[in-house]
């Protein structure tokens, strides 16, 4: 039994499996959507969808496939519907429960169905677009956008747009909430910088231009959720779309616009739709305690033999580190007059569920993929803030590093993805880990300034560095452990 309308009708509504709103498939069409991937359909449109539940929002989505890869058929015969299998830990507790989502109306493929998709143009109701092209997605490319269709991303919405423009004849109350979720920093002002940028390549007039920044608002915004694979989950019924999502979910959208927020309504729904004239707080949190706490524990974890995040939760000296280096390190050096410690602390808790997460199996070695420049740009900050502040150098830190030099040192079980890893190689073979400690924190070129100088640093990683050569990792760890203690 495939999911589709018609299997909806043999379904009930429970605890563990959430149906569709009664008149979903009546809902007009509001939101375009660049990008059929499971993020967008595990966090936007899962929004979207509990808020049409809820007579919030009442819209539904216009999905446009952009690349050749694939097709739309599985969307064509299930109706477009699919199941959301949301599984994690939430306040400590098991959270299990299937949703099928029915925000989709209509998956369109830019390649075929062009003109359908510059149709949706000319719909009054539209109101929002939504983007997640990748990060290679939102560039620049000198093109015509009369094409049919264009070939980048910026030139599709520009001709949306200005079609747009032209059918409403430049009416101000037309233009669209524009929200790419592509993860590079300010990616709303980057994409708007585009599109002017594109518009003046082909010409569309001073008009034009005045009603693209008048009357159209790019807000830059935030996804974190993670969306692993759902193979082996079973609701009792056929469903090539299925996707599972963890509990935890933000969507933090960068907007002080009273006009934004009405369209939004979606936000009313859900705790996890933030509004904000500055997401630079979610951005930083994210940064410095899920992916600076990421980081610094990964070579760590492999090397004391811990493949997968959630064996390392299991571990309790491991699990112990991990909780210490985010309340006794990183929160001390990243509060201050925007980010409150409570704050901190409460994310850093939603952090530490999320990695006991039993339903996922984030492998530590893929985490260490381009080691280097991940602790240059998530963890180096940390460091010269605490020791800013505190005029001492945080231990645990100073362990992830240690650990970092002895995983780059590679041997015969593991491969190592980065940029150094000749370079380190290198290292280990010529020189003793007092020297080599030494010469790879001083390297300008690794880290863009001489860790050597901060106080007690490289003497502290260095000690650490034999240490867990001579007694190893899962050893020293564990003694490391029984010397934290966490209030």
């Amino acid at each position: 039994m495939k999911l589709s309308k018609e299997t909806l009708s043999r379904l009930h509504e429970s605890d563990t499996l959430q149906l569709p709103a009664s008149n979903c498939f009546d809902l007009p069409e509001k939101v375009l959507q660049f990008g059929t991937g499971v993020l967008l359909r595990g966090l936007p449109d899962a929004f979207i969808d509990k808020a049409n539940k809820e007579g919030h929002f009442n819209g539904r989505i216009v999905v446009v496939k952009s690349t050749d890869k694939g097709s739309t058929a599985a969307f064509d015969e299930q109706d477009n519907l699919y199941t959301q299998c949301v599984r994690g830990i939430e306040g400590g507790r098991k959270v299990s429960v299937d949703i099928i989502n029915a925000s989709i109306s209509r998956v369109l493929n830019a390649a075929s169905q062009w003109e359908q998709i510059l149709a949706c143009a000319t719909d009054p109701q539209m109101e929002i677009v939504i983007s997640n092209t990748t990060e290679v997605g939102i560039a620049y490319v000198a093109e015509s956008i009369h094409a049919a269709p264009p070939a980048s991303f910026p030139a599709k919405l520009l001709a949306f747009l200005y079609q747009r423009y032209l059918h409403f004849n430049g009416d101000g109350t037309k233009g669209m909430v524009i929200i790419p979720t592509e993860l590079i920093p300010d990616n709303g002002h980057r994409l708007k910088e585009i599109l002017l940028r594109l518009s003046a390549f082909n010409e569309l007039g001073a008009a034009f231009t005045d009603w693209l920044e008048r009357s159209n608002d790019f807000c830059s915004s935030l996804v974190d959720c993670i969306v692993p694979g759902a193979a082996a989950l079973t609701p009792g019924y056929d469903d090539d779309l299925m996707i599972m999502t963890e509990v935890y979910r933000l969507w933090a959208i960068e907007t002080n616009s009273e006009r934004v927020k009405q369209r939004l309504s979606f936000s009313e729904s859900d705790a996890g739709v933030v509004l904000s004239p500055d997401i630079n707080v979610f951005r930083e949190l994210k940064l410095r305690l899920l992916n600076g706490t990421h980081t610094l524990s990964c070579g760590l974890a492999f090397l004391a033999g811990l493949d997968t995040v959630k064996a390392a939760m299991n571990h309790e000296p491991m699990a112990t580190y991990m909780e210490a280096l985010m309340m006794q390190e990183i929160i001390p050096a990243i509060t201050d007059k925007h980010i409150r410690p409570d704050a901190a602390i409460r994310f850093a808790s939603a952090v530490l569920d999320r990695f006991r997460n039993p339903y996922i199996e984030h492998r530590w070695l893929s985490i260490c993929t381009q080691y280097t420049s991940k602790l240059k740009m998530r963890v180096l900050p940390v460091l010269l803030h605490y020791h800013e502040r505190t005029e001492q150098v945080p231990a645990l830190i100073s362990l992830g590093f240690a650990a970092h030099l002895l995983f780059m040192r590679g041997d015969a079980t593991y491969s190592i993805t980065d940029e150094y890893a000749g370079w380190y190689q290198e290292q280990w073979q010529q020189h003793t880990p007092e020297t080599l400690a030494q010469i790879t924190l001083s390297n300008t070129a690794v880290w863009g300034q001489d860790l050597t100088t901060i106080p007690g640093f490289t003497q502290l990683v260095t000690v650490m560095l034999k240490a867990l050569l001579t007694e190893g990792p899962a050893v020293y760890l564990n003694r490391i452990a029984t010397e934290i203690t966490i209030s």
